[in-house]
Protein backbone atom coordinates (compact mmCIF):
# COMPACT_ATOMS: atom_id res chain seq x y z
CA UNK A 1 0.00 0.00 0.00
CA UNK A 2 2.79 2.37 0.95
CA UNK A 3 4.55 1.70 -2.38
CA UNK A 4 1.35 2.50 -4.30
CA UNK A 5 0.92 5.79 -2.44
CA UNK A 6 4.58 6.69 -3.03
CA UNK A 7 4.20 5.94 -6.74
CA UNK A 8 1.11 8.16 -6.96
CA UNK A 9 2.90 11.01 -5.16
CA UNK A 10 5.95 10.75 -7.44
CA UNK A 11 3.71 10.73 -10.51
CA UNK A 12 1.92 13.88 -9.31
CA UNK A 13 5.24 15.62 -8.59
CA UNK A 14 6.72 14.74 -11.97
CA UNK A 15 3.55 15.82 -13.79
CA UNK A 16 3.45 19.03 -11.78
CA UNK A 17 7.06 19.82 -12.66
CA UNK A 18 6.37 19.21 -16.33
CA UNK A 19 3.39 21.56 -16.24
CA UNK A 20 5.05 24.35 -14.26
CA UNK A 21 8.67 24.22 -15.47
CA UNK A 22 9.54 26.98 -17.98
CA UNK A 23 9.92 25.76 -21.54
CA UNK A 24 13.46 25.64 -22.91
CA UNK A 25 14.50 27.75 -25.90
CA UNK A 26 13.47 26.68 -29.37
CA UNK A 27 16.15 24.98 -31.45
CA UNK A 28 16.48 28.00 -33.75
CA UNK A 29 17.10 30.29 -30.75
CA UNK A 30 20.39 28.69 -29.69
CA UNK A 31 23.62 27.67 -31.38
CA UNK A 32 24.21 24.56 -29.29
CA UNK A 33 22.78 21.23 -30.43
CA UNK A 34 23.72 18.25 -32.54
CA UNK A 35 23.03 17.56 -36.20
CA UNK A 36 20.07 15.36 -36.98
CA UNK A 37 20.42 11.72 -37.93
CA UNK A 38 23.32 10.66 -35.72
CA UNK A 39 23.42 7.10 -34.45
CA UNK A 40 23.13 6.39 -30.74
CA UNK A 41 26.88 5.75 -30.57
CA UNK A 42 27.58 9.04 -32.34
CA UNK A 43 25.31 10.89 -29.92
CA UNK A 44 27.28 9.40 -27.02
CA UNK A 45 30.53 10.53 -28.64
CA UNK A 46 29.03 14.00 -29.14
CA UNK A 47 28.21 14.22 -25.43
CA UNK A 48 31.75 13.16 -24.51
CA UNK A 49 33.08 15.93 -26.72
CA UNK A 50 30.64 18.42 -25.21
CA UNK A 51 31.91 17.53 -21.73
CA UNK A 52 35.54 17.84 -22.83
CA UNK A 53 34.82 21.19 -24.53
CA UNK A 54 33.63 22.56 -21.18
CA UNK A 55 36.34 20.96 -19.02
CA UNK A 56 38.15 23.42 -16.76
CA UNK A 57 41.91 22.91 -16.64
CA UNK A 58 44.33 23.74 -13.84
CA UNK A 59 48.00 22.97 -13.24
CA UNK A 60 47.20 19.40 -12.18
CA UNK A 61 45.68 18.77 -15.62
CA UNK A 62 48.52 20.35 -17.57
CA UNK A 63 47.37 23.97 -17.86
CA UNK A 64 50.14 26.38 -18.75
CA UNK A 65 52.32 27.44 -17.14
CA UNK A 66 51.58 30.08 -19.80
CA UNK A 67 48.13 30.24 -21.35
CA UNK A 68 45.28 32.36 -22.70
CA UNK A 69 42.26 30.51 -21.26
CA UNK A 70 41.61 27.45 -19.11
CA UNK A 71 38.75 25.92 -21.08
CA UNK A 72 37.47 25.90 -24.66
CA UNK A 73 34.16 27.52 -23.76
CA UNK A 74 35.91 30.58 -22.28
CA UNK A 75 36.65 31.71 -25.82
CA UNK A 76 33.50 30.19 -27.37
CA UNK A 77 30.70 30.86 -24.85
CA UNK A 78 27.60 28.86 -25.74
CA UNK A 79 29.48 27.69 -28.85
CA UNK A 80 29.20 31.27 -30.04
CA UNK A 81 31.40 34.21 -30.87
CA UNK A 82 33.95 35.57 -28.39
CA UNK A 83 34.34 39.14 -27.13
CA UNK A 84 37.19 41.68 -26.93
CA UNK A 85 37.36 40.86 -23.22
CA UNK A 86 38.81 37.43 -24.09
CA UNK A 87 41.18 37.97 -27.00
CA UNK A 88 44.11 36.06 -28.36
CA UNK A 89 47.07 37.83 -29.93
CA UNK A 90 48.96 36.40 -32.89
CA UNK A 91 52.35 37.90 -33.71
CA UNK A 92 55.55 37.67 -35.66
CA UNK A 93 54.65 37.48 -39.36
CA UNK A 94 54.30 40.57 -41.54
CA UNK A 95 54.02 38.99 -44.96
CA UNK A 96 53.32 35.68 -46.73
CA UNK A 97 55.77 32.95 -45.75
CA UNK A 98 57.51 32.00 -42.53
CA UNK A 99 56.94 33.43 -39.05
CA UNK A 100 60.36 34.67 -37.89
CA UNK A 101 59.36 34.83 -34.21
CA UNK A 102 58.65 31.15 -33.58
CA UNK A 103 61.78 30.99 -31.41
CA UNK A 104 60.51 33.96 -29.39
CA UNK A 105 57.14 32.59 -28.36
CA UNK A 106 55.26 32.91 -31.63
CA UNK A 107 52.83 32.57 -33.18
CA UNK A 108 50.59 33.30 -30.18
CA UNK A 109 50.98 35.39 -27.08
CA UNK A 110 50.23 33.60 -23.81
CA UNK A 111 49.38 36.62 -21.68
CA UNK A 112 48.38 34.70 -18.54
CA UNK A 113 50.53 32.57 -16.24
CA UNK A 114 50.28 30.23 -13.28
CA UNK A 115 51.57 31.56 -9.93
CA UNK A 116 55.35 31.75 -9.92
CA UNK A 117 55.59 32.36 -13.68
CA UNK A 118 55.59 35.56 -15.72
CA UNK A 119 53.20 36.02 -18.64
CA UNK A 120 54.69 36.28 -22.09
CA UNK A 121 55.38 39.75 -23.50
CA UNK A 122 55.39 40.76 -27.13
CA UNK A 123 58.92 40.70 -28.54
CA UNK A 124 60.28 44.00 -29.77
CA UNK A 125 59.42 44.84 -33.40
CA UNK A 126 56.95 41.97 -33.72
CA UNK A 127 53.86 42.72 -35.79
CA UNK A 128 50.67 41.44 -34.20
CA UNK A 129 46.90 41.28 -34.45
CA UNK A 130 44.24 40.73 -31.79
CA UNK A 131 41.51 38.20 -32.54
CA UNK A 132 38.25 37.17 -30.93
CA UNK A 133 37.13 33.57 -31.23
CA UNK A 134 34.59 32.66 -33.93
CA UNK A 135 31.44 30.62 -33.29
CA UNK A 136 31.98 26.88 -33.66
CA UNK A 137 28.59 25.66 -34.88
CA UNK A 138 28.18 24.03 -38.27
CA UNK A 139 31.90 23.43 -38.68
CA UNK A 140 31.42 19.83 -39.75
CA UNK A 141 29.60 20.99 -42.86
CA UNK A 142 32.37 23.44 -43.74
CA UNK A 143 34.94 20.73 -43.12
CA UNK A 144 33.22 18.35 -45.52
CA UNK A 145 33.14 20.71 -48.53
CA UNK A 146 35.45 19.31 -51.19
CA UNK A 147 38.64 21.06 -52.26
CA UNK A 148 37.36 21.18 -55.84
CA UNK A 149 34.24 23.07 -54.73
CA UNK A 150 36.41 25.77 -53.16
CA UNK A 151 38.62 25.96 -56.25
CA UNK A 152 35.49 26.33 -58.40
CA UNK A 153 34.40 29.28 -56.26
CA UNK A 154 37.78 31.01 -56.47
CA UNK A 155 38.72 33.63 -59.03
CA UNK A 156 42.28 34.65 -58.10
CA UNK A 157 42.85 36.67 -61.29
CA UNK A 158 39.38 38.26 -61.34
CA UNK A 159 38.67 36.74 -64.74
CA UNK A 160 35.06 37.95 -64.65
CA UNK A 161 36.17 41.57 -63.99
CA UNK A 162 33.80 42.08 -61.05
CA UNK A 163 36.53 43.39 -58.73
CA UNK A 164 36.38 40.27 -56.54
CA UNK A 165 39.28 37.82 -56.65
CA UNK A 166 38.79 35.32 -53.87
CA UNK A 167 41.39 32.58 -53.65
CA UNK A 168 42.02 29.41 -51.72
CA UNK A 169 44.85 29.38 -49.20
CA UNK A 170 47.56 27.02 -50.46
CA UNK A 171 49.47 26.28 -47.30
CA UNK A 172 51.75 23.86 -45.49
CA UNK A 173 50.03 21.38 -43.16
CA UNK A 174 51.20 19.22 -40.22
CA UNK A 175 51.91 15.54 -40.75
CA UNK A 176 49.23 14.38 -38.32
CA UNK A 177 46.16 15.56 -40.25
CA UNK A 178 44.13 13.01 -42.19
CA UNK A 179 43.64 14.18 -45.74
CA UNK A 180 40.07 14.56 -46.98
CA UNK A 181 38.74 12.38 -49.79
CA UNK A 182 39.84 13.83 -53.15
CA UNK A 183 42.27 16.25 -51.54
CA UNK A 184 44.07 18.45 -54.04
CA UNK A 185 47.72 19.42 -53.59
CA UNK A 186 49.83 21.93 -55.55
CA UNK A 187 53.61 22.02 -55.13
CA UNK A 188 53.40 20.25 -51.78
CA UNK A 189 50.81 22.66 -50.37
CA UNK A 190 47.20 21.97 -49.46
CA UNK A 191 44.03 24.04 -49.13
CA UNK A 192 43.54 25.24 -45.56
CA UNK A 193 40.18 26.65 -44.54
CA UNK A 194 39.71 27.27 -40.77
CA UNK A 195 40.71 30.34 -38.77
CA UNK A 196 40.61 34.05 -39.52
CA UNK A 197 43.22 33.63 -42.25
CA UNK A 198 42.13 30.11 -43.26
CA UNK A 199 45.39 28.83 -41.78
CA UNK A 200 44.20 25.46 -40.38
CA UNK A 201 43.56 22.42 -42.57
CA UNK A 202 40.87 20.67 -40.55
CA UNK A 203 39.25 20.52 -37.11
CA UNK A 204 41.99 18.29 -35.70
CA UNK A 205 44.60 20.83 -36.76
CA UNK A 206 42.50 23.59 -35.21
CA UNK A 207 41.76 21.71 -31.97
CA UNK A 208 45.27 20.43 -31.28
CA UNK A 209 46.63 23.90 -31.96
CA UNK A 210 44.10 25.48 -29.57
CA UNK A 211 45.01 23.08 -26.76
CA UNK A 212 48.66 23.93 -27.24
CA UNK A 213 48.58 27.66 -27.95
CA UNK A 214 45.48 28.68 -25.96
CA UNK A 215 45.92 26.50 -22.88
CA UNK A 216 49.58 25.46 -22.95
CA UNK A 217 48.53 21.79 -23.07
CA UNK A 218 50.49 19.30 -25.15
CA UNK A 219 49.03 16.38 -27.07
CA UNK A 220 50.32 13.58 -29.25
CA UNK A 221 49.71 15.93 -32.18
CA UNK A 222 51.29 19.10 -30.73
CA UNK A 223 53.92 17.88 -28.21
CA UNK A 224 56.04 21.04 -27.94
CA UNK A 225 55.54 22.90 -24.65
CA UNK A 226 54.99 26.63 -25.25
CA UNK A 227 57.02 27.57 -22.15
CA UNK A 228 60.13 25.44 -22.48
CA UNK A 229 59.91 24.93 -26.27
CA UNK A 230 60.77 21.29 -25.58
CA UNK A 231 58.87 18.14 -26.51
CA UNK A 232 57.07 16.68 -23.49
CA UNK A 233 54.61 13.87 -22.82
CA UNK A 234 50.98 14.49 -23.85
CA UNK A 235 48.96 16.34 -21.20
CA UNK A 236 45.64 15.60 -22.87
CA UNK A 237 44.74 12.21 -24.30
CA UNK A 238 44.25 11.53 -27.98
CA UNK A 239 40.78 10.22 -27.13
CA UNK A 240 39.82 13.58 -25.61
CA UNK A 241 41.15 15.53 -28.58
CA UNK A 242 39.26 13.28 -30.98
CA UNK A 243 36.09 13.64 -28.89
CA UNK A 244 36.22 17.42 -29.23
CA UNK A 245 36.89 17.13 -32.95
CA UNK A 246 33.80 14.93 -33.29
CA UNK A 247 31.78 17.36 -31.16
CA UNK A 248 32.78 20.27 -33.39
CA UNK A 249 32.00 18.25 -36.51
CA UNK A 250 28.52 17.35 -35.32
CA UNK A 251 27.31 20.65 -33.83
CA UNK A 252 24.25 21.61 -35.81
CA UNK A 253 24.22 24.42 -38.33
CA UNK A 254 22.55 27.65 -37.17
CA UNK A 255 18.92 27.85 -38.22
CA UNK A 256 17.55 30.96 -39.94
CA UNK A 257 14.62 32.68 -38.24
CA UNK A 258 11.71 34.83 -39.43
CA UNK A 259 11.94 33.43 -42.94
CA UNK A 260 8.34 34.42 -43.76
CA UNK A 261 8.82 38.05 -42.74
CA UNK A 262 8.43 40.25 -45.85
CA UNK A 263 11.19 42.63 -44.74
CA UNK A 264 13.57 39.70 -44.27
CA UNK A 265 12.70 38.38 -47.74
CA UNK A 266 13.27 41.82 -49.29
CA UNK A 267 16.50 42.17 -47.29
CA UNK A 268 17.80 38.96 -48.85
CA UNK A 269 17.06 40.40 -52.29
CA UNK A 270 19.00 43.56 -51.42
CA UNK A 271 21.88 41.36 -50.16
CA UNK A 272 22.10 39.84 -53.64
CA UNK A 273 21.56 43.15 -55.48
CA UNK A 274 24.56 44.82 -53.83
CA UNK A 275 26.65 41.71 -54.49
CA UNK A 276 27.31 40.66 -50.88
CA UNK A 277 26.62 37.09 -51.98
CA UNK A 278 29.71 37.07 -54.20
CA UNK A 279 31.84 36.43 -51.11
CA UNK A 280 29.21 35.41 -48.58
CA UNK A 281 28.00 32.53 -50.75
CA UNK A 282 24.54 31.53 -49.47
CA UNK A 283 24.70 27.85 -50.41
CA UNK A 284 27.41 25.20 -50.33
CA UNK A 285 27.31 21.43 -50.59
CA UNK A 286 29.39 18.88 -48.74
CA UNK A 287 31.22 16.05 -50.43
CA UNK A 288 31.61 12.60 -48.96
CA UNK A 289 31.85 12.31 -45.18
CA UNK A 290 32.17 9.20 -43.03
CA UNK A 291 29.48 10.81 -40.86
CA UNK A 292 26.39 10.19 -42.99
CA UNK A 293 24.55 13.18 -41.51
CA UNK A 294 27.18 15.42 -43.12
CA UNK A 295 27.65 13.60 -46.42
CA UNK A 296 26.40 15.15 -49.67
CA UNK A 297 24.33 17.80 -47.87
CA UNK A 298 23.32 21.24 -49.11
CA UNK A 299 23.66 23.92 -46.41
CA UNK A 300 23.51 27.70 -46.05
CA UNK A 301 26.58 29.24 -44.36
CA UNK A 302 26.96 32.52 -46.30
CA UNK A 303 30.68 32.08 -46.90
CA UNK A 304 32.93 30.92 -49.72
CA UNK A 305 35.78 30.10 -47.27
CA UNK A 306 38.17 31.97 -49.57
CA UNK A 307 40.72 34.66 -48.84
CA UNK A 308 39.77 38.18 -49.94
CA UNK A 309 41.69 41.45 -49.84
CA UNK A 310 39.65 43.61 -47.46
CA UNK A 311 41.64 46.82 -47.91
CA UNK A 312 43.66 49.06 -45.62
CA UNK A 313 40.97 49.48 -42.95
CA UNK A 314 41.39 45.80 -42.08
CA UNK A 315 45.11 45.52 -42.77
CA UNK A 316 46.69 44.66 -39.40
CA UNK A 317 50.22 44.24 -40.84
CA UNK A 318 50.08 40.65 -39.67
CA UNK A 319 49.33 37.44 -41.47
CA UNK A 320 49.46 33.65 -41.26
CA UNK A 321 50.64 31.08 -43.77
CA UNK A 322 50.75 32.51 -47.27
CA UNK A 323 47.89 34.99 -46.95
CA UNK A 324 48.60 38.68 -47.51
CA UNK A 325 48.29 41.08 -44.56
CA UNK A 326 44.96 42.51 -45.72
CA UNK A 327 43.50 39.14 -46.75
CA UNK A 328 40.89 37.49 -44.55
CA UNK A 329 38.78 34.38 -44.96
CA UNK A 330 35.12 35.21 -45.56
CA UNK A 331 33.46 34.54 -42.19
CA UNK A 332 30.20 32.57 -42.30
CA UNK A 333 27.21 34.78 -41.57
CA UNK A 334 24.94 32.01 -40.27
CA UNK A 335 24.25 32.53 -36.60
CA UNK A 336 25.03 36.26 -36.89
CA UNK A 337 21.74 37.29 -35.32
CA UNK A 338 22.47 35.11 -32.27
CA UNK A 339 25.95 36.57 -31.73
CA UNK A 340 24.76 39.00 -29.06
CA UNK A 341 23.54 36.11 -26.91
CA UNK A 342 27.16 35.04 -26.40
CA UNK A 343 28.54 38.59 -26.30
CA UNK A 344 26.73 40.08 -23.34
CA UNK A 345 23.82 41.50 -25.32
CA UNK A 346 25.75 43.54 -27.88
CA UNK A 347 27.68 42.96 -31.08
CA UNK A 348 31.45 42.66 -31.38
CA UNK A 349 32.09 41.88 -35.04
CA UNK A 350 34.98 41.46 -37.48
CA UNK A 351 38.14 39.55 -36.61
CA UNK A 352 38.92 41.61 -33.51
CA UNK A 353 35.45 42.73 -32.42
CA UNK A 354 36.07 46.38 -33.34
CA UNK A 355 32.64 46.77 -34.98
CA UNK A 356 29.78 47.09 -32.48
CA UNK A 357 26.99 46.92 -35.06
CA UNK A 358 26.36 45.16 -38.35
CA UNK A 359 26.30 48.51 -40.15
CA UNK A 360 29.69 49.46 -38.71
CA UNK A 361 31.12 46.11 -39.84
CA UNK A 362 29.89 46.73 -43.38
CA UNK A 363 31.35 50.25 -43.44
CA UNK A 364 34.78 48.90 -42.46
CA UNK A 365 34.77 46.65 -45.53
CA UNK A 366 37.06 47.85 -48.31
CA UNK A 367 39.29 46.34 -50.96
CA UNK A 368 37.30 43.75 -52.88
CA UNK A 369 34.17 44.75 -50.93
CA UNK A 370 34.45 48.47 -51.74
CA UNK A 371 31.69 48.46 -54.36
CA UNK A 372 29.28 46.52 -52.15
CA UNK A 373 29.99 48.86 -49.25
CA UNK A 374 29.33 51.93 -51.40
CA UNK A 375 26.11 50.37 -52.70
CA UNK A 376 25.07 49.77 -49.09
CA UNK A 377 25.78 53.40 -48.18
CA UNK A 378 23.62 54.58 -51.08
CA UNK A 379 20.60 52.56 -49.92
CA UNK A 380 17.63 54.29 -48.37
CA UNK A 381 17.25 54.07 -44.60
CA UNK A 382 14.34 51.69 -45.12
CA UNK A 383 16.33 49.35 -47.38
CA UNK A 384 19.31 49.40 -45.02
CA UNK A 385 16.94 48.34 -42.27
CA UNK A 386 15.61 45.46 -44.35
CA UNK A 387 19.13 44.26 -45.12
CA UNK A 388 20.04 44.36 -41.44
CA UNK A 389 16.84 42.48 -40.57
CA UNK A 390 17.80 39.77 -43.05
CA UNK A 391 21.33 39.48 -41.63
CA UNK A 392 19.95 39.30 -38.10
CA UNK A 393 17.64 36.47 -39.17
CA UNK A 394 20.60 34.26 -40.07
Amino acid sequence: MFKKILLIVLTILITSCELTSPLGPEEFEVLDGLVQGLTTQQEIQFLKGDEAFNEVFDSSKGLGPLFVANQCSTCHPGDGRGTPFVTFTRFGQDGPGENLFLNKGGPQLQHKALPGYSPEALPENATFSDFIAPPVTGLGFLDAVSDQSLIDLSDPNDDDNDGISGQVHWNNIPDYVKLRPNTISVNGKYITRFGKKANAYDLLHQTAGAYNQDMGITSLFEPIDVYTNLEIDPEVTTETVNSIVFYLKTLKAPIQRNTDDLSVIEGREIFDEINCSSCHSPTLKTGYSDISSLSQKEFYPYTDMLLHDMGEELNDNYTEGFADNSEWRTPPLWGLGLSKDAQGGRYFLLHDGRATSIEEAIILHSGEAENSKNDFLSLSKEDKGKLIMFLESL
